[in-house]
């Protein structure tokens, strides 16, 4: 007979700040290309405050999302805050254009990000900002010793890195703690498999984003049929498996759609059972 497998439903970033472990991603709350405003304005602001309302207290963004935009809109849909709601923004891209993405992580660039991310957002200090990527063209070194530094000016609580390898994340712990590490991942792309692993036995979070890949057909028939199974859809179903898979996951799906942001909070409440993971866990590309 199949078993219901259980999961922690909350989990703590860089031991101090507790969360439920499916918050929001903010990117899809802008323009086209995640470039300007969005079309419906006050949808966006709606989506926001129907989040806090179904008891997500971890919102993730950037300062590339718009640029700008998705940063403001958080703070005038929600400002003054919740107490237990945390906000991670990101640094280290800049937008050229729709669909553009450039990086740039040098320390000069950063110190302005980070500025206009804190009164943008109007918070006094980031309580988890991540470096959004490793800029091949400037020494990782000084973007490493940038963050350090504003850690120690406490613009920044905890520091977390996104689109990493193991490498990435030790020589990054030789200036400051990696409290997350936000690299692509889900239920049919574990490319990164070994970071995750990686980051649960060093109690570092994990925050997968695309949190359902395309996949081949035998994929989506493999998520197609568990999902019929609960009545649910396949979208709720890999949310719901990577809740499951590691206890280190934070999960951030994201949505301009009040709606589909009602779908995707009632993952938590599948119960999967031993029969579904086995299925699941066999799905890899």
């Amino acid at each position: 007979m199949a078993e219901i497998v259980t999961f922690q439903k909350t989990l703590t970033i860089g031991g101090d700040l507790q969360v439920n472990r499916l918050g929001y991603g903010a990117m899809r709350i802008t323009g086209e290309g995640i470039w300007g405003p969005p079309k419906d304005k006050d949808g966006a602001i709606r989506v926001l405050q129907r989040a806090i309302e179904l008891g997500v207290n971890f919102i993730d963004t950037a300062d590339s999302y718009g640029p700008y935009i998705s940063e403001e809109l958080i703070a005038e849909a929600l400002h003054p805050y919740p107490d237990d709601l945390v906000i991670a923004t990101k640094g280290g891209l800049v937008r050229t254009g729709p669909n553009q993405w450039p990086i740039n992580a040098h320390p000069d660039h950063l110190k302005e990000a980070l500025d206009g991310s804190l009164q943008r957002l109007k918070l006094e200090r980031i309580d988890l900002y991540q470096l959004h990527r490793i800029d091949p063209n400037v020494s990782a070194e000084r973007t490493f010793n940038f963050l350090k530094q504003a850690q120690q000016e406490k613009k920044i609580r905890h520091i977390g890195l996104s689109e990493v390898s193991i490498d990435d994340i030790k020589k990054a712990q030789d200036y400051f703690e990696v409290v997350s590490v936000q690299n692509m991942y889900s239920v049919d792309n574990r490319k990164w498999e070994p970071v995750l692993e990686y980051c649960c036995e060093h109690n570092i979070v994990f925050i997968p984003w695309f949190p359902l890949s395309e996949g081949n057909v035998e994929t989506r028939e493999k998520i197609r049929q568990v999902a019929e199974r609960h009545n649910a859809s396949a979208q709720q179903i890999a949310l719901s498996w990577l809740l499951h898979h590691r206890d280190n996951i934070l999960l951030i799906p994201g949505t301009s759609n009040v709606k589909h942001l009602e779908e995707n909070m009632q993952a938590p409440s599948l119960e999967l059972t031993d029969v579904d993971m086995q299925e699941l866990d066999s799905i890899s590309q």
